[in-house]
């Protein structure tokens, strides 16, 4: 909400009770009215944009006082979005990762720095989980069609899943990469969103904006709180599109949320959805839903498609293990886990919900 200015004469001195009141003069009153005319006025407010960038919802959200500077920071943050789109889409045949796509089974191929330093991260969380996550699922990821309702058959999966295996992506000076077999193909699906957000935090901060949310469909960051309060940020119940299975209250956080309900078709009773096992080359089935709360979103992005194909027990032994990172997640049998920091007091848990998994 806009705020008004309070004008007082905090100067002038109050008229004695017996001295009459006289009108100020002429020129005094037009001085007033040409600086209330020409003094910028203060639109202190959150201001919002939303556009559909990257296959899915971006948003920003922020406090400022200027309308026309708010206008501009979100507009710099879409561009920001659509940069690394065009860049970073697998979809896109002019894109950046596609060229890589094409060329990098037959020769090393020079690409920007920056998707060089994201393949290189995304080879990190490779290592961290033993491949639960890895972008080399899109050797089989690309066979499937969730908008038509198509998935690979046994033989198309045999033959493809050699491809997946993050060894196989070979990073060279200059920063060049080469992949190792024909079958190779990446898709950063998993970790770009993240990466794409906090790059948008980033050109906030550097605009001097200090309360903002950012979110590109599951994956959002914080940047301080909402105007002295924390955000309330629901994490999905995966049976209802309009419920939230909990709420929690956050501020200047990354969180990132990886569900079986995001881009799926069902056949013959059996539900296909978009996060693989890169060990099957089929949808992983070890949770419905995973949420990451961390320090930046690339790593909160990452972590929580690791998790959700890690599964609740490995998946939450693998968080306690990084420090600064929290987890809830949604088991397959709709049962609900957190990590110990999160974990809320027993008499506070849903009847459904079961004890923290000790270390």
């Amino acid at each position: 909400m806009p705020v008004a200015e309070n004008w007082h004469n905090g100067g002038m001195h109050p008229t004695p009770p017996h001295t009459r009141r006289r009108l100020a003069p002429a020129w005094l009153l037009g001085l007033l009215v040409l600086f209330c005319l020409t003094a910028p006025a203060t639109q202190a407010a959150w201001y919002r944009q939303e556009a559909a960038i990257m296959g899915t919802r971006v948003a920003v959200e922020l406090w400022h006082t200027d309308p026309g500077a708010a206008r501009a920071a979100m507009d710099a943050v879409m561009a920001e979005m659509r940069r690394i789109d065009a860049a970073m889409s697998p979809r896109r045949p002019d894109s950046e990762l596609a060229r890589l796509n094409r060329r990098a089974a037959h020769e090393a191929v020079a690409v920007s720095a920056e998707l060089y330093d994201l393949i290189a991260r995304a080879l990190r969380f490779s290592r961290l989980s033993d491949g639960a996550f890895d972008i080399t699922f899109a050797s089989v990821g690309h066979l499937y069609d969730f908008r038509r309702g198509i998935a690979p058959d046994e033989a198309q999966i045999a033959a493809a899943l050699p491809g997946i295996d993050y060894r196989q992506v070979i990073l060279e000076a200059g920063h060049r990469i080469r992949y190792g077999r024909p079958q190779v193909l990446i898709d950063l699906g998993g970790i770009a969103k993240g990466h794409a957000v906090d790059r948008a935090i980033a050109l906030l901060q550097a605009r001097g904006i200090r309360e903002a949310l950012v979110s590109a469909g599951g994956d959002s960051r914080i940047l301080g709180d909402h105007h002295g309060r924390p955000w309330m940020i629901g994490i999905r119940d995966p049976e209802r599109e309009q419920g939230s299975a909990v709420v929690l209250p956050l501020d200047d956080t990354a969180i990132s949320t990886s569900g079986d309900y995001e881009r799926f078709f069902v056949r013959d009773g059996v539900r296909f959805h978009h996060i693989l096992s890169p060990a099957t080359g089929r949808p992983a089935r070890g949770a419905r839903s995973v949420t990451i709360l961390g320090p930046d979103a690339t790593t909160t992005d990452a972590l929580s498609t690791t998790v959700f194909v890690l599964g609740a027990e490995k998946g939450l032994a693998l968080i306690e293990s990084l420090p600064g990172i929290e987890a809830v997640i949604i088991d397959a049998a709709g049962r609900l886990h957190f990590t110990r920091g999160l974990a809320p007091p027993a008499a506070a848990r849903p009847p459904f919900a079961p004890a923290p998994a000790t270390p």
